[in-house]
């Protein structure tokens, strides 16, 4: 359709989904997840209310049971080098099953002026939450990237894995310790806990132009203990991630360093010891499978442990990195302790030692539902083109919710408009409408998220409608989710490009949207 993107565009605009979930006869949970769909195009990863994932270039993590995914926010509107755009914060969601992610909320409160002055887009901005365990202090302690200091990092401790965390003293570190504050001096880190119980973090040393470095920590995990090796790379790496398997330390890395990148290669180095001597540098993949390296992250299976790599499949500097994905597969290994050069995979499939089946939220007088299944993100809504989306209501009564998964980009100058109507055979939008609802752009997440609108009309079982999206907007556009898989060719959604006088039906689409019915 010449109203879409091309294929390579589309692909930095959508996201990451988890397809399927089952519980073997033996108990342990089995997860399958997709990367990508068969036209190897990413598709979106939801919460269990449905809302894209908004945490990025961070880490999973597992405590007591629970997997952890640590990330930067985006959806606020944060945008690299634009001086008035708002900091988000770093969030965390929480699984069971690593299929069913939970919005845990932020980690600390960064709406205070204070995290504004130090991250905000007059910055260069604050990234990479990290989080250990500390079995001395029983603290959990997190580690993120700022740019308004010496060191490069602040540190927070709390009693919970998912927060709220509170900041300590400024940690000190053995590299760059003399330059001025508020540069490039230390940037993307790792943090990792050895056998021992000893702290590590890994980092870029930006003063040597993207070099990494490891540092042993204090006992508390709060501060380098000035034990160090420098210039393990030989420059222009960033984004590290430390661990170690069967008596041999790893080191992955972004080669060359590339920020905000869709596809940056990704190297790996190995030791004998977390402070070396290091081995010399082997790549594993050009491309990090469309993305950039971000952890890896060790996850116990039945089969024995794995060593999960994740990469953010960024939105290739674009305004809106919300839009960011990520890629997960396990790493691969030789009999020797080689990592096997990466395949990616659109699909992979995990037998979980330690989980439980999670599931998604229940909508209460749910009436219909397109489910979270395979959708991706495309934006256009403004000027004259609008989107519709079709449905038979199932029951007689007041249709008293109509959500609709949306998301801004490229700063709209209009607010988005949401109409319902009485639709005809074709499911196309006929007569006045019904409701007309003004969302106000400001409360627009840049990341795909439901808006959720009350019309309070009444409506008749076996009776068609059609909600529509619009908006007066010339500069940006709002977004939609949707998927091509329908089985019925008409499946309701619709398009008009001259302002809502004329639709067309568009074969085999859905729109992702949910509506409740209130019985009378």
């Amino acid at each position: 359709m010449q109203y879409f993107f091309k294929k390579s565009n589309l692909a930095v605009l959508i996201l990451f989904t988890i397809v399927l979930l089952s519980v073997s006869a033996h108990g342990q949970t089995k997860a399958t997840f997709r990367n990508f769909n068969d036209a190897f195009e990413q598709v979106t990863r939801f919460s269990t209310v449905g809302e894209a994932i908004d945490a990025h270039d961070g880490e999973i993590a597992f405590f007591e049971g629970v997997y952890y995914l640590y990330g930067t926010s985006y959806g606020c509107g944060f945008q690299w080098g634009k001086k008035e755009a708002p900091f988000c914060g770093f969030k965390t969601y929480t699984s069971t099953d690593m299929v069913h992610w939970t919005d845990k909320g932020f980690l600390f409160d960064a709406k205070i002026p204070l995290w504004q002055s130090r991250c905000n887009g007059s910055t260069y901005g604050c990234f990479r939450p990290h989080v250990i365990f500390n079995k001395k202090t029983s603290l959990y302690v997190l580690w993120i990237n700022v740019y308004d200091n010496v060191s490069g990092f602040r540190v927070f401790t709390s009693k919970n894995p998912a927060g709220p965390f509170t900041e300590v003293a400024e940690p000190k570190l053995a590299v760059n310790a003399d330059a001025p504050a508020a540069g490039l001096n230390n940037g993307d880190h790792d943090t990792f806990v050895d056998k021992d119980g000893t702290g590590y973090l890994a980092y870029t040393d930006w003063r040597s132009k993207g070099t990494i470095v490891i540092e042993k920590l204090n006992d508390d995990y709060l501060s380098g203990s000035g034990t160090v090796t420098k210039a393990i790379t030989p420059g222009q790496t960033e984004a590290p991630s430390l661990f170690e398997r069967k008596g041999i330390y790893y080191l992955t890395y972004s080669d060359p360093n590339c920020g905000y990148c869709a596809g940056t290669g990704t190297s790996y180095r190995t030791a004998k010891t977390p402070l070396g001597p290091w081995s010399e540098g082997i790549q594993i993949s050009n491309n990090s499978c469309g993305g950039q390296p971000s952890f890896v992250s060790p996850i116990k299976l039945t089969s024995g442990m794995i060593y999960l790599y994740g990469s953010d499949l960024w939105n290739n500097a674009a305004k809106n990195e919300s839009l960011a994905n990520f890629y997960w597969a396990p790493l691969n290994f030789a009999e020797d302790g080689s990592i096997l050069p990466m395949v990616c995979k659109n699909e992979v499939t995990l037998s979980l030692a330690t989980g439980s089946k999670g599931k998604q939220q229940v909508i209460k007088d749910v009436d219909n539902d397109t489910g979270i299944k395979n959708f991706k993100g495309f934006c256009d809504i403004s000027n004259e083109i609008q989107r519709g989306q079709g449905f038979r209501a199932s029951r007689t009564g007041i249709l008293n919710i109509v959500s609709i998964t949306t998301f801004q980009n490229n700063d709209p100058d209009a607010d988005l408009i949401i109409m319902m109507y009485q639709a005809d055979a074709s499911l196309l939008p006929v007569g006045k409408p019904l409701k007309t609802i003004n969302i106000a752009k400001d409360s627009v997440s840049w990341s795909p998220s439901n808006v959720i609108v009350r019309p309070d009309i009444p409506v008749v079982a076996g009776n068609r409608y059609v909600l529509v999206l619009k908006s007066a907007s010339k500069k940006g556009a709002y977004g939609f989710m949707y998927h091509d898989e329908a089985t019925e060719q008409n499946a309701g959604a619709s398009y008009s490009s001259d302002g809502g006088i004329h639709y067309t039906i568009e074969k085999n689409r859905k729109i992702k949207f949910f509506t409740t019915i209130k019985r009378k």
